[in-house]
């Protein structure tokens, strides 16, 4: 099984306004990098839209050490997916699941590979997650052009 190390962040101007999502995917000396900008969403949205779209570039099944500086798309795949399935897609509340479009397209996105996550702290100079979030922040200020279709019913 092919070892594949991923970063990933999403970025958002306004928070909701526009954002952008960026990824590296590298593999052994081979680096590619992912981005696009959506007119109108949010942080989160572009956080998880990050991985989704770098896991579903990859053409077989891999191993992967995923590193991003979202505690929400680390902590929501590791801890609170399970319980959310179970529950039909509601909280421990009984409210619907924000982003549950998205949830399920990187659960699915998830299924196909072996992934351990890891946490880095944004903004702190390493240059992977620095590289990442410079593409995110450039795809949501220049290249905001694509709609956000799930975007309105996460309201």
């Amino acid at each position: 099984m092919k070892k594949v190390i991923l970063y990933t962040d999403g970025s958002c101007l306004g928070n909701p306004g526009p954002g952008g999502y960026g990824a590296l995917l590298m593999f052994n000396k081979h680096r590619k990098t992912l981005s696009k900008g959506f007119k109108h969403t949010t942080n989160n949205r572009m956080e998880l839209m990050a991985p989704i779209e770098a896991l579903n570039a990859l053409s077989e099944p891999c191993s992967i050490d995923l590193y991003t500086d979202s505690q929400y798309v680390k902590n929501g795949i590791n801890q609170w997916i399970s319980t959310w399935k179970r529950n039909n897609w509601l909280t421990s509340a009984k409210k619907p699941v924000k982003n549950v479009d998205l949830w399920k397209a990187l659960d699915e996105a998830c299924s196909k590979h072996k992934i351990r996550w890891h946490w880095v702290k944004g903004h702190s100079g390493q240059a992977e997650n620095e590289l990442v979030d410079d593409l995110a922040r450039e795809a949501a200020t220049s290249d905001a052009k694509a709609e956000d279709v799930g975007f309105e019913e996460t309201l």
